[in-house]
């Protein structure tokens, strides 16, 4: 019979572990960092990077999984459903012999982080899914679903093996750009699923209306359009939905799209799953900015051709400084001594990122400076997760015979979404 067993985030968000068991196969669904440590605080991983295997496991830290960090492992594969940490980002201590099954467009962004990030998930022989298209690992099928998320690439899956049904969502929601992955999952939902495991991140939070990321797009033109400086915008490089949504916006104000080299290599690499704006597939309205801790890094790194390829497109300070209400640009802390440099004032600072990252000393420093410069701060954003609504939805077209909640701070909460099961 077949055992399910959450290492974590059946009462947490973040550091997803999940593992299955038939008599002969074991995997392993996502490998993530924990996102808060045991007093309810943002986890630091800096803080144990150079402990063992042991001690990490000692420590709460990595999951106490039989044979998952041995080179003779009985694990036959490990899915990754979407590229946020909280859902990978442990997985380099695991046995290399256990195979990673991905999506493609996951692997390429993973492969970015390893270049601009400090991170170091090198996957030697990547085994690569396509959505709605059954694989097999050992006992168990598995079926992956395109989900709408502010991560790319980013999938549920139905997971079958001796007579059981399990359907993880992984991350998803339905006021993205990619909401008709959702509601075309509603109308194809799988039938006879025994246990669904289903995110439950937005229960507990204000339950008033999401935003659209079509609310976004206009709320950025309208911010953009009575701008008298230069628009910085804080977001993450990785969330495709929004800075389409900035590009979009930058369209109609007749703004132009600047971008660091990190965020300029997503955008360039994902242009071939996706039309997304890209400088370098001729997109005139978009500009690369060469900070000089990235550009540095990626020379001592021998990487400097990433940078080449982004020459052509180059926008310096200079041109910024002479009139900065024509840029839109994107921003983050380790860029203050550029944003210093441009010595600008009395502009827009667009806050576009979960409001919890505040409560951090170095987001909380960074929103500062600039209202100590004089900046109007805008908080323009909206969850990658889905709301109490959708998650019923999705309840509704599958009916489960029981429901797991994962991923969420409420771990008693599926009564309230489906109280008959």
């Amino acid at each position: 019979m077949m055992n399910l067993i959450i290492h974590r985030g059946s009462s947490e968000i973040g550091g997803t572990c999940i593992e299955l068991q038939t008599a002969s196969t074991r995997i392993l669904v996502n490998f993530g960092t924990p996102l808060v440590n045991k007093q309810g605080g943002s986890f630091h991983f800096d803080q144990h990077k150079h402990h063992s295997v042991d001690r990490l496991i000692r420590d709460g830290i990595l999951p106490d999984i039989k044979s998952a960090y041995d080179s003779n492992t009985q694990i036959g594969g490990l899915l990754i459903s979407h590229p946020h940490a909280d859902h990978f980002g442990l997985m380099q201590y695991l046995s290399p012999q256990i195979p990673i099954w991905l999506g493609k467009a996951t692997h390429e962004i993973l492969k970015i982080n390893n270049i601009f990030l400090p991170q170091n998930n090198v996957i030697s022989h990547p085994k690569y899914f396509n959505k709605n298209e059954p694989f097999q690992i050992g006992d168990f099928t598995i079926t992956p679903y395109w989900n709408d998320h502010s991560a790319f690439d980013a999938y549920s899956f139905l997971i079958e093996a001796e007579g059981k049904r399990i359907f993880y969502t992984g991350d998803f929601r339905a006021h993205g750009r990619k909401q008709k992955a959702f509601y075309w999952l509603l109308h194809n939902a799988p039938k006879n699923v025994d246990y669904l495991m289903m995110e439950g991140t937005t229960i507990g939070r204000n339950p008033s209306q999401l935003k659209t990321e079509e609310d976004i797009e206009n709320e950025l033109v309208d911010t953009f359009k009575n701008s008298t400086g230069i628009n910085y915008i804080y977001t993450s490089s990785q969330n495709i939905d929004r800075l389409v949504s900035i590009y979009k916006a930058c369209l109609q104000t007749h703004k132009t799209f600047v971008v660091d080299i990190y965020t300029a290599q997503i955008l360039n690499t994902l242009s071939k799953y996706a039309g997304l704006p890209s400088p370098a597939k001729g997109f005139t309205n978009i500009k690369v900015f060469y900070a000089h801790r990235t550009t540095t890094r990626l020379f001592d790194s021998g990487k400097e051709q990433v940078a080449y390829q982004f020459t052509k497109y180059k926008i310096t300070r200079e041109e910024i400084h002479a009139n900065p209400d024509q840029f839109v640009m994107v921003v983050r802390p380790s860029m203050e001594p550029e944003i210093r440099k441009l010595d600008l004032s009395n502009g827009n600072f667009i806050y576009s990122l979960w409001e919890g990252y505040k409560a951090q000393s170095s987001t909380k420093a960074f929103v500062h400076r600039f209202k100590s410069k004089g900046f109007s701060i805008h908080n323009i954003h909206t969850s990658g997760h889905a709301d109490v609504a959708t998650l019923k939805k999705l309840v509704d077209a599958i009916n489960p015979k029981a429901i797991i909640p994962v991923h969420t701070f409420h771990k008693d909460w599926s009564c309230y979404i489906c109280p008959d099961i």
